[in-house]
């Protein structure tokens, strides 16, 4: 109010201003929004901040609303909602739009919500502004923190990827990773395929989850025109954009897939010394488009891949010739063996993921010798390695030539020893030898620096069989000590030997002599069945795990389904083994008792000790003794001496003083009847004597 006697003013007459030259001053536009309509008002500030013309201004909410960002548009039309919802008048907030040329302005959206008599919304007016210098440093610094964040993400996803595909070994380790949903799955890729090049084809090896492939896309030709079949066959990654860039490029493919709700997709060449062996496929539903970094992280990822898998390929490829070598160095098949029932079992150790280390130089050998006696083998060459698996192929072969030549256990392990020293290699290998006379159960054991082996008895009890041994096969060459002691067991009918490796005994951190026990006590707690039983140790063996190889020999002697003499028996006599003569002389003198003959046992052992030490001493080879029971009215014993030499005995006239020429005249004299049969490469001095049942 004018003071009182001042002269009056002239005003103008749009005084007091309209508020919006006055929000005009200070970059503030103005809307109104009648929601009865369904229209919004701007005015020329509020155009120019949503970056629209006039014309482009049709006053529809949607119009105005495509400039805000979706995840903007959402987050303020829930605003307005949760406003109106609660009986707020007003609301603000924060927006980002996107302008004409594809750039982004902040701005801040202030309003005011009038309702009717009812309290029902009619209609919303406010302000906006532009606050992009307001918040454009803040924004700027939330982005790089943001990018930096994501930046990280992406890294740790490559570096967990990376970390769990270096402990992957075989090609299906690869696509465990591959597939696990806390691998690459952090990407945010809803869905993968994962194929690898096999012929001019992809075969898909994986997909994530299950059912993401395409019907009819399990093998295709690379030159077909599908995303992963252009990446393989250019060696270039296809990043896909959009669905409308999806249906553009690949019309084929696209109908198959538009029902997963793909935005975007990312197909990668698996590429390994500048050749493809696969391809991968990420596809995505919560993105468009890739950020050059994005398609950075995507590529290293799947060189990381392409390099694991080519590993993989390589170990399985190397295992395959180390399994095949080994199967080939160890026997094809085992042998029947009359009167024992026999299991053997091979397992190759895991050596944490050295290539070429699945192959060692166990191994195992059962040899049919005459006379009813089986060898069985037990040994270990030195190393890991394909060079101790030759090693082990020769030794075991010249091992079973020995001992199938007649010599002696003790001889047999020398000369492996001797054989092996003289080989082009600084190995040694450690061995037991077992002979077993199957028809009286006597087993002589010879053992080279091995551990001693198992029996377990009828009753399921078991105890370690301790024999002296020498050195090593190859060390006791070189070092002039060939002496091998040999050590005698009696193996009853029913009773098993268990021959094995270090591999089954030892476990980290723990005593020889314990695992020695802890598998007395396996083999006694384990089933009777020789085939059964190795079955259970080598699967105890799997379930510790390990480095090293394992190889088991069971040999079960049969229990004779009856209890009476047989009308047969037979010893095997090596050369130059005074033990072996010793048995032979108490298997007859036994069987002549046991069949009733006691006044004949003297005449039929020395007759037959004269014809075995004949051959013996005019041979160079061993000889094979054979007791038949006749029987009949006119029962009647029967020995048989063979051996390998072709040259016939003859009569000869001793002398008074002589000592050499009576044999024959003994035999003459001491036997019903007698004579010499030719035998393939040698002959068969045969007598009988006619003898009377005293049982």
């Amino acid at each position: 109010m004018a003071e009182q006697g001042a002269p009056a003013l002239s005003l103008p007459e749009d005084w007091p201003a309209t508020p919006d030259p006055i929000l005009a001053l200070n970059g503030m536009g103005t809307f109104d929004w009648d929601l009865d309509a369904g229209l919004v008002h701007l005015d020329a500030q509020a155009h120019r901040i949503f970056d629209l013309t006039p014309g482009e201004d049709d006053r529809r909410p949607g119009t105005v609303g495509r400039r805000l960002l979706r995840s903007e548009r959402e987050r303020l039309d829930a605003l307005v909602a949760r406003a109106m919802k609660e009986g707020r008048q007003n609301y603000g907030t924060y927006v980002r739009l996107r302008l004409r040329e594809g750039g982004l302005r902040w701005a801040h959206v202030q309003g005011y919500i009038q309702r009717d008599g009812t309290g029902r919304p009619r209609r919303i007016t406010g302000i906006l502004r532009d606050a992009s210098e307001e918040l454009g440093d803040i924004a700027a610094r939330g982005e790089r923190a943001a990018h930096a964040a994501a930046r990280r993400k992406q890294t740790n996803v490559v570096e967990t990827a990376t970390a769990a595909l270096a402990h992957a070994r075989t090609v299906q380790d690869v696509i465990d990773v591959v597939k696990d949903s806390h691998g690459l799955a952090l990407l945010g890729s809803k869905s993968l395929v994962l194929g690898l090049v096999e012929a001019g084809r992809i075969r898909l090896v994986a997909e994530g989850p299950e059912g993401s492939s395409v019907p009819g896309t399990r093998v295709t030709r690379i030159d077909e025109p599908y995303p992963m079949s252009e990446a393989v066959r250019t060696l270039s990654p296809r990043f896909i954009e959009s669905p409308e860039d999806f249906a553009e490029r690949y019309p084929v493919l696209w109908p198959h897939i538009t029902g997963l709700d793909i935005t975007s997709a990312a197909y990668l060449p698996l590429i390994a010394q500048a050749r493809p062996i696969g391809g991968m496929g990420l596809l995505y539903s919560d993105r468009r488009g890739f950020t050059s970094e994005e398609r950075n992280v995507l590529i290293a990822l799947g060189s990381s891949i392409a390099q694991s898998l080519q590993r993989a390929m390589l170990y399985e490829q190397e295992k395959d010739l180390a399994q095949g070598l080994q199967q080939a160095m160890l026997p094809r098949t085992i042998p029947s063996v009359p009167g024992a029932d026999v299991a053997v079992r091979y397992r190759s150790g895991y050596a944490g993921g050295s290539l070429g280390r699945d192959i060692g130089g166990d191994w195992y050998d059962l040899i049919p010798l005459p006379g009813g006696r089986v060898g069985a083998v037990i040994g270990d060459v030195q190393g890991h390695d394909t060079h101790a698996a030759a090693v082990m192929g020769q030794l075991r072969i010249v091992l079973r030539a020995y001992a199938a030549e007649g010599h002696a256990p003790a001889t047999v392990m020398a000369r492996a020893s001797v054989f092996l020293h003289e080989l082009d290699t600084e190995r040694f290998a450690t061995c037991l030898y077992a002979e077993a006379d199957l028809s009286t159960g006597v087993v002589q054991l010879v053992r080279a620096g091995h551990i001693d082996p198992l029996v377990r008895h009828n009753d399921g009890s078991c105890h370690r069989v301790a024999v002296d041994g020498g050195l090593p096969l190859g060390l006791s060459a070189e070092f002039g000590s060939l002496e091998y002691p040999v050590g005698t067991m009696e193996l009853d009918p029913g009773q098993s030997l268990v021959l094995c490796t270090d591999g089954l005994v030892e476990q980290p951190g723990a005593d020889l002599d314990d695992g020695m026990r802890a598998l007395t006590r396996s083999v006694a707690a384990g089933p009777g069945d020789v085939r059964d039983l190795a079955d259970r140790l080598i699967a105890m063996a799997e379930a510790r795990g390990g480095d090293d190889d394992v190889a088991l020999l069971v040999l079960r002697r049969r229990v004779p389904a009856e209890r009476q003499p047989v009308g047969r028996l037979q010893q095997y006599v090596p050369p130059g083994d005074p033990e072996a003569l010793t048995r032979a002389r108490h298997m007859i003198r036994m069987a002549v008792r046991d069949r009733g003959a006691e006044e004949n046992a003297y005449e039929v052992e020395l007759v037959a000790d004269e014809l075995i030490t004949n051959a013996l001493m005019h041979t160079e080879g061993a000889a094979i003794v054979t007791l038949r029971d006749l029987g009949g009215s006119d029962r009647r014993l029967r020995i048989e001496v063979e051996d390998s030499s072709s040259a016939l005995p003859r009569r000869r006239d001793p002398g008074e003083d002589g000592v050499s020429g009576r044999g024959l005249l003994l035999v003459d004299r001491l036997t019903d009847v007698w004579g010499v049969e030719a035998r393939g490469g040698g002959k068969c001095v045969w007598c009988e004597f006619a003898v009377r049942d005293q049982r």
